[in-house]
């Protein structure tokens, strides 16, 4: 079996071209990254094509549609040989199309739910805050239920994405149900000094679709002495509204840090909480949960799908203001069970959820998917 990757940007895509690469199973990568930037990350320099310019763009603030259409097409037109191809949905229609003329396979990854379900939920947040919400253009919506359409299966990272997708309508047998993993050798416990701050903490674009309001409000309602809110990440226009009206609760707003920073700041916080409206896998939960803090999550953020409720942490339902309270004054009144709780989520960290444990879960769907699917 020779895998192809192709993803514009990297998401979780070089963490796989990784595990594919050690089981000498990876074709090529192609990235909008440099080549030097991936093999930074692990990738072999002499696996990775890379059409750059794209991803220049893309930091420069220019993230279009053609970015995607350009990164596509230039795959479809480099892509000779292989017997799978793993693409990013809303930019691989090209290209596995490409592929399919060529005999091989092919697996559309989405990250997110359906991405009808998507546009309907956030539609339906951002109206219950009085805000218009600007959906992906009808023709990007088109061509990824092309992808789904035209793909030998789709992966997904959650139960919650694969039931959108069993909503629509679309065939369980054609669905890859593959949770995301983490790094155990860059996510781990510090010491922390004795006794640990109550802190809670968020990571994520602080957005409608991310729950802040909602995190916002209970924490703020609670009240609780000596406790912190720290939220970490880009802060979205919309949300600074909200951020003004609890505006020295406690809460901290620490902004975007890079990947490298954030195991000092998990490890300086007692809970973290994930309260998301539409959010398929968020990748900070198994980050968390390495460093050893029990999990707030709602049932939209692939938390149930490595947090063990009542043992890891608590799933709590979407826009559930009295359950985050509820769960935030129980962990913050009991610490013993919050530090029982965060040994168990490093546990299951080490034992189910490392990159490799997911690298291996691909490679057993893919050699399936070869032995038994149409192209």
């Amino acid at each position: 079996m020779q895998v192809v990757v192709a993803v514009c940007g990297r998401f979780h895509g070089f963490q796989l071209a990784i595990a594919l690469q050690q089981h000498g199973v990876l074709h090529t990568l192609f990235t909008s990254y440099p080549a030097w930037g991936a093999s930074y990350f692990g990738v072999d320099r002499q696996r990775v094509r890379s059409l750059w310019p794209v991803e220049l763009t893309r930091r420069l603030g220019f993230r279009s549609a053609f970015g995607l259409q350009q990164f596509d097409a230039w795959v479809a037109r480099n892509l000779t040989e292989g017997d799978l191809l793993v693409g990013w949905a809303g930019g691989c229609l090209t290209s596995l199309q490409q592929a399919q003329r060529l005999g091989m396979k092919t697996v559309v990854e989405r990250s997110s739910s359906h991405i009808q379900h998507q546009m309907a939920i956030l539609t339906e947040e951002y109206a219950r805050w009085g805000l218009h919400f600007e959906p992906n253009s009808p023709q990007a919506i088109d061509q990824e239920l092309q992808e789904y359409a035209q793909t030998t299966a789709i992966a997904v990272p959650s139960e919650f994405v694969r039931q959108t997708f069993l909503a629509k309508g679309y065939p369980a047998h054609k669905l890859l149900y593959l949770p995301l993993g983490v790094s155990l050798q860059n996510f781990y416990p510090e010491p922390r000094p004795e006794p640990v701050p109550f802190r809670v903490m968020f990571c994520g674009n602080l957005s409608l679709q991310k729950g802040i309001p909602y995190l916002l409000q209970a924490f703020s309602e609670l009240n609780l002495p000596r406790a912190e809110l720290w939220l970490v990440g880009k802060v979205l226009p919309e949300i600074r509204p909200f951020l003004a009206r609890v505006a020295g609760q406690g809460l901290r707003v620490w902004g975007k840090r890079p990947q490298s920073q954030l195991r000092t700041l998990y490890n300086q916080c007692a809970v973290f909480c994930l309260p998301s409206v539409q959010d398929g896998f968020g990748a900070v939960i198994p980050q968390a949960m390495a460093c050893g803090l029990p999990v707030i999550h709602t049932p939209h953020t692939g938390g149930p799908d490595v947090v063990r409720d009542g043992v890891d942490g608590f799933c709590v339902p979407i826009r559930d203001v009295e359950a985050l309270k509820e769960k935030i004054l129980y962990l913050y009144e009991n610490p013993d069970v919050r530090q029982a709780m965060g040994q168990n989520a490093r546990q299951r960290a080490q034992t189910a959820l490392s990159w490799e444990q997911y690298g291996e879960r691909a490679i057993a769907a893919y050699q399936q998917l070869l032995t038994t699917a149409a192209p």
